[in-house]
């Protein structure tokens, strides 16, 4: 079996970095796709790439240190998932294929779906899950066998509360069901007439439910909320230097060179490789990249990205600072800073 992630380059609102390498728990949110395909046997991953895929191709390179092989398919514009099937199907081939949306988060895995794929074998098995507005999603009716009975893209009245998660599995039938549909009224080519395509030709689709946490990171505040849940799995390691006036509560990640000085760190928090913390108070469910500089200042609840510096600034939450952005002098304040801002607030 292979997989096909995809990664098209879109990014958070207020943010210049693709949501894709946007790390979450210190690691980008990409990754967490590839190690969970990884985890069920599937090494070879093709990405499909568009804006942003240089920066994408220069983190994970050809997958070696994940212990996969990376394969990169350009889609040019953005016609849809079904094209991105089509484009990719010289790397597919003939093989059953995963299907991996690469900003959503799977926090237990796919273990057990992929299990059940191999076991069953339909010719496609999606992912769903309750959801409060379907129509923000492609929404699928099943019956009491879990065998899908229709399937409709942002329907405007949902039959069906059970949306589709970005995980699909799928046999080669998907291949002609991909040819034959025709772009949709948002002309892009969608899984889901294709799918649906499978359907109308009696052929087996089934839904299985997802049990635990998942989320869609496309915007800030889903990117804070991954970040608490994935944090909450952390268990105290330090390999860098915690001075003897710091306190550290809770489960805390001190990375390798990093510093904290006079400080104190309440987990779960990640410090990053390289970062010095200072007369600091860092708060639970933040992630600190590396070499970044936290002095005099107060973070919780937030994302802090590679070398960023946050100095003099108290009550920052619930924020993402980008990568090489300053923030100083400023109270009381929800920042969403891109890569290489400078930011001063008058206090």
């Amino acid at each position: 079996m292979k997989a096909l992630v995809l990664s098209p380059g879109v990014r958070p609102a207020g943010h210049s970095l693709p949501r894709y390498v946007v790390p979450i728990a210190n690691k980008p949110v990409l990754e967490y796709a590839v190690e969970n395909l990884r985890d069920v046997g599937i090494t070879e991953i093709g990405i499909v790439v568009g804006e942003g895929g240089r920066e994408i191709s220069e983190l994970f390179g050809d997958g070696a240190h994940l212990g996969v092989s990376l394969t990169y398919l350009r889609q040019d514009a953005a016609l849809g998932l079904a094209h991105c099937v089509r484009i990719a199907r010289p790397f597919l081939g003939d093989d059953d294929f995963v299907l991996y949306l690469g900003d959503n988060v799977l926090a237990e895995g796919i273990g057990q779906i992929a299990d059940e794929f191999a076991r069953l074998r339909p010719s496609a098995q999606v992912l769903v899950d309750k959801v409060a507005d379907p129509s923000r999603y492609g929404v699928a009716e099943v019956d009491e066998n879990s065998r899908v009975t229709r399937l409709v893209e942002h329907p405007r009245e949902p039959r069906s509360d059970l949306a589709m998660i970005g995980v699909y599995f799928f046999t080669p039938a998907i291949h002609p069901a991909v040819d034959a549909i025709e772009p949709s009224w948002r002309g892009e080519f969608e899984i889901t007439d294709a799918l649906q395509w499978l359907v109308t030709n009696e052929r087996d689709v089934r839904a299985r439910i997802y049990s635990g946490f998942w989320k869609d990171t496309g915007e800030v505040e889903d990117v804070l909320e991954c970040n608490r849940e994935l944090l909450m799995g952390l268990r105290t390691d330090i390999q860098g230097v915690v001075d003897a006036e710091s306190r550290l509560i809770g489960e805390v990640v001190v990375e390798e060179g990093a510093r904290v000085v006079r400080s104190c760190i309440v987990g779960p928090a990640i410090i990053g490789a390289g970062t010095l913390v200072e007369e600091s108070i860092v708060g639970p469910y933040t992630s600190i990249g590396a070499d970044c500089r936290i002095t005099e200042s107060g973070v919780a609840d937030s994302i802090v990205l590679n070398e960023a510096s946050v100095h003099n600034v108290s009550g920052i939450e619930t924020s993402l600072i980008g990568r090489r952005a300053r923030v100083g002098s400023a109270r009381q304040h929800r920042l969403v800073v891109g890569d290489g801002a400078h930011v001063d607030v008058a206090a």
